[in-house]
């Protein structure tokens, strides 16, 4: 064995008290490291090539065989290199030419009754001027999922808005054509949707509980939070009907959990206050939060300043997470518990979500969008439901996303994680969805270190919390 170097891009070091946890980018895995491995590591740390000379001072305390076995394990997960070979850091640029389709998101209706003032929708409009969606374009929708991915044991439809329950006699007819059409084709079928709660009503609840719907309430916390931006056409607060309209849910709703999603503005960055009410008031299985940091309107944007109060709250709650885990209690935070989710099950994310792969939003006249967030947008269609998926277009899309060279994201530790943040963000931001979100990348490494220490606890002192809590909540 020759002269041998650290790959700095492969591997990130997390001290938990007296151990020493690695995260291992190429896999998002996390493993302790023994006594060996620490100082083997500690080596390289010092020496830009490490060879056979400098690893004698280590066999006076262990065998031969323990130091080769230990080399061979961390030249096995590409840490450490030998001089001359080519380390792997990212994959090789591929070509992209199979889109696995299992959700398809139909944006039901451009209009909707609330006027929130940071929303991004550039096709949402007034109730009087909203353009549904025809049933012909929904049923389309999902013919051509099936066309595209035929062979899938599950399916997911969301009805997305505007106010999709502004449109509930298309969505009532989907839902009985989805769940006799999957069930030809012997597959599953799940239905979600967002909604802001101020349509609801005793028989919608009933009717979603019967067919099993995975619901998410928009709503930005405490009254004062939550009447700042999510206001009626005529200008009105709407967090006292949100309220009436969710405890009604959250009574009623037994099918499945239901979460909240806020969204954070400026001014509004007390998300430990914010979850407080929302989760141990209100009752919400799991509260997440989205900090708006590129909207399209500069105003509602956080601050610099703002974004690290956010941050630093967010890891506060994080904080509550380990706790609770540590009993063996499940805490609704949903931020720290997709993280934790991606490191338990090893995701290793080429790109930011599975939009434009697995995911594709229709619009009202059956276009073919990245996401729900780009449908109305100046970016063009890829293709429609009438004619399938335009493949060069979105493959040359996902290709750009995927090519990681001369990037900031090429040798970055959270890249697995992150890979480069949201598409829309990025289109808001620089008017290119394939360039990466760098503006908060210092936090969102931040974030993701401090993830990698809350995993490390809970796999050093209540490993079956993983098995408890994650596990079966992704399978629901």
């Amino acid at each position: 064995m020759g002269a041998m170097t650290l790959v700095k891009p492969n591997l990130h070091r997390v001290d938990v008290d007296a151990r020493q946890m690695l995260f291992h980018i190429p896999s998002s895995s996390i493993f302790e490291l023994d006594g060996l491995s620490r100082e083997l590591l500690a080596l390289f740390d010092s020496h830009d090539q490490v060879t056979p000379e400098y690893l004698a001072p280590l066999c006076e305390c262990y065998s031969q065989q323990e130091v080769s076995e230990a080399l061979e394990e961390l030249l096995t997960l590409e840490v450490i290199s030998e001089s001359g070979a080519v380390a792997r850091i990212n994959p090789e640029p591929q070509k992209v030419s199979k889109f696995p389709l299992t959700t398809v998101v139909l944006n039901v209706n451009t209009g909707c009754n609330l006027s929130c003032t940071y929303c991004y929708k550039e096709d949402l409009t007034t109730p009087s001027k909203g353009e549904k969606m025809a049933l012909e374009t929904a049923i389309q929708s999902v013919e051509m999922m099936l066309r595209e991915s035929p062979d899938q044991r599950n399916y997911n439809v969301v009805f997305f808005g505007g106010e999709p329950l502004s449109n509930m006699p298309l969505i009532r007819e989907m839902v009985t054509y989805c769940e006799k059409r999957f069930a030809e084709h012997g597959a599953t079928v799940d239905f979600t949707m967002t909604t802001n709660a101020t349509l609801l009503t005793e028989e919608l609840v009933d009717w979603f509980n019967e067919h099993r719907f995975g619901l998410t309430i928009s709503m930005d916390g405490p009254k004062a939070m939550h009447d700042k931006n999510r206001i009626t056409v005529g200008g009105q607060g709407t967090y006292d009907v949100v309220r009436r309209k969710v405890e009604m849910l959250l009574k009623r709703y037994t099918a499945r959990p239901i979460g909240c999603r806020v969204t954070l503005t400026r001014g509004i960055t007390d998300v430990e206050r914010i979850y407080d009410h929302l989760s141990g008031e209100l009752g919400f299985f799991e509260v997440g939060f989205g900090p708006v940091t590129s909207g399209d309107i500069a105003e509602f944007n956080l601050t610099g300043e703002e974004l690290v109060e956010v941050f630093a709250g967010m890891k506060r709650l994080g904080q509550r997470y380990l706790e609770a885990a540590l009993r063996n209690e499940n805490f609704g935070y949903g931020n720290m518990h997709q993280l934790i989710t991606d490191m338990y099950e090893g995701n290793k994310k080429l790109v930011p979500c599975g939009a434009g792969l697995k995911l594709l939003a229709v619009d009202k006249d059956g276009g073919l969008n990245l996401c729900h967030r780009f449908t109305g947008s100046d970016l063009p269609t890829f293709g429609d439901v009438e004619k399938g998926i335009d493949r060069a277009a979105l493959g040359q899309f996902i290709e750009q996303r995927l090519d990681r060279t001369d990037t900031g994201c090429s040798t970055c530790r959270i890249r697995n994680l992150c890979s480069g943040g949201c598409y829309h963000e990025s289109y808001a931001k620089y008017g290119d969805p394939t360039h990466p979100s760098y503006h908060y990348c210092d936090l969102m490494r931040d974030w993701v270190d401090y993830g990698v220490e809350v995993y490390s606890r809970i796999m050093l002192e209540n490993p079956g919390f993983f098995e408890a809590y994650v596990s079966p909540r992704r399978s629901a």
